[in-house]
């Protein structure tokens, strides 16, 4: 288990909200094997407890993984794994990262959304499907999310500041929509209405809808300590498709 120190949640939340960005499962359970074709970018750098996961993200294709553009630089190469719970040293799938080039956008549509293609076809995953266009413009109010990732389980409010903590566990949580304008849905988070949600490390992972194997946006950001609200990058908008129909075929 990691744990991030104030200092440096500080240090994260900077950058991650200077870039529009959010990530981490709280309030949820391990995912097991329920969301096999979640999976996560791992981080090459070495530190003492081996190397670690910094986004999340989704197989759409045998080889394509939907994330976000804030994971990573255009034309770099990466590694995935879909590990339900990652060990350094675990198997992992080597890709190119491709970002919209329209990110990072405006506020109305930050094109937060990017692919990596692998060198090879992933065996033995289904992916996951996209939403159909505009499809999801007219939600009920009461629709639930189901949310992926690999992030931080837990926020903690200890003497020395929130720590936030880090297990490389894919985990998943529900959560029910709030709000919704062109590119963005909002999804409740709150633990005192029974919904849990994301945190630093699933930027980039799926909100599937309800029970279903559609993955209708991508985490991108939320409250600094995870507790309210998560904010995601639809994909079903004229912008989020002409972005991945260069990659898959979509619905």
């Amino acid at each position: 288990m990691r744990k991030v120190l104030l200092a440096f949640a500080i240090m994260a939340t900077a950058v991650f909200m200077a870039a529009g960005v959010a990530s981490a499962i709280t309030y949820g359970q391990p995912d097991g094997n329920r969301h096999p074709n979640v999976g996560g970018l791992v981080n090459d750098t070495q530190y003492s407890d081996g190397t670690w996961l910094y986004c999340s993200g989704t197989l759409i294709s045998p080889t394509v993984f939907l994330t976000a553009a804030h994971c990573g630089d255009e034309g770099t190469r990466v590694r995935v794994t879909f590990d339900s719970a990652y060990e350094d040293g675990d198997k992992t799938y080597t890709g190119t990262f491709h970002a919209d080039p329209a990110y990072p956008g405006t506020s109305a549509d930050a094109h937060d959304v990017a692919v990596v293609v692998f060198d090879k076809p992933i065996k033995g995953i289904t992916p996951a499907t996209l939403p159909e266009a505009d499809s999801l413009s007219a939600l009920p109010g009461d629709q639930q999310f189901t949310s992926v990732g690999y992030g931080a389980y837990e926020v903690t409010n200890d003497p020395g500041g929130h720590q936030y903590l880090y297990n490389d566990v894919r985990q998943y949580a529900t959560g029910t929509l709030n709000a919704i304008n062109k590119t963005w849905l909002r999804i409740s988070m709150n633990p005192s209405t029974g919904n849990g949600g994301t945190c630093y490390g699933d930027s980039g992972g799926p909100n599937f809808l309800g029970d279903t194997e559609v993955n209708a946006a991508i985490t991108i950001t939320g409250d600094a300590v995870c507790r309210s609200t998560n904010v995601v990058y639809r994909l079903d908008t004229p912008s989020a498709r002409a972005f991945l129909g260069q990659y898959v075929t979509l619905p």
